[in-house]
């Protein structure tokens, strides 16, 4: 995929969530079944670092149980971290950037050298490209203890009926399928509004080649949420440094 056509989907998605980030957070009032289970198992001192962090409902659950650590969450829409910063107590040590993922130096802002968690729930599927997804992990890795743990989960939609019947053609935003990439997809929006976005659907195999790409460790895969409890593909992959003897 050649950068105008990065571009132009990084930049289809900046305008669904500025032009509909109300209507959005309005479906976004409580955490996935598998985000709910994932955050049970987080040690409570781990500092953690929340990739999309959107309208902050991840980091309202950590400050109502016994989290301690840091937490730093990034998301590109001024609109959902201005959601995302209310009804926090003082006591929890966390802060808000806004950050485009798509940019090379997102990484700038972040307020430790490391962390021991990063989160990126339904983040990676709005990234176009293969190479731009294995940059942002490069630099997830980077950014990650020795055997710090990155989990994160992918949209499965093919696997919904309901959502298939959502796919719009390409040239709704004057693309072609010789742009995009396989496993690319335009959905539309229609709940207070009407809006497209990019979404890529990942298979678990794809998953694990990127994984082994970028230096991870799978170690564990589930699906959950939705009819079927199918619509979210979940991953905990793990980092360790190479031994440099």
């Amino acid at each position: 995929m050649n950068q105008a056509t990065i571009s132009k989907l990084l930049e289809l998605n900046h305008q669904f969530y500025q032009t509909l980030a109300h209507q959005f957070s309005a479906t976004r009032q409580r955490l996935q079944p598998g985000v709910a289970r994932l955050l049970a198992s987080l040690p409570p001192e781990a500092n953690i670092l929340d990739l999309g962090c959107g309208n902050g409902e991840l980091a309202r659950l950590l400050a109502r149980g016994v989290h301690q650590g840091v937490y730093t969450g990034l998301d590109f829409s001024a609109e959902l971290l201005s959601e995302a910063r209310h009804n926090l107590p003082t006591s929890f040590k966390a802060t808000f950037h806004q950050v485009d993922l798509g940019s090379p130096s997102w990484d700038g802002v972040l307020p430790l050298p490391r962390y021991d968690i990063i989160l990126a729930f339904a983040v990676l599927h709005h990234l176009p490209g293969q190479q731009l997804r294995q940059a942002v992990l490069q630099t997830v890795s980077r950014y990650l203890v020795s055997g710090g743990k990155f989990i994160h989960s992918e949209w499965q939609f093919l696997n919904s009926p309901r959502l298939r019947q959502r796919l719009q053609p390409w040239g709704s935003v004057d693309l072609s399928d010789e742009d995009v990439e396989a496993g690319d997809y335009l959905l539309d929006w229609r709940q207070g509004g009407y809006g497209l976005r990019y979404v890529h659907h990942f298979s678990p195999e794809e998953l694990e080649a990127l994984a082994h790409e970028t230096g991870f460790a799978i170690l564990e895969a589930f699906l959950s949420d939705g009819a079927g409890g199918k619509l979210g593909l979940y991953q905990v992959w793990e980092y360790n440094y190479p031994d440099r003897g």
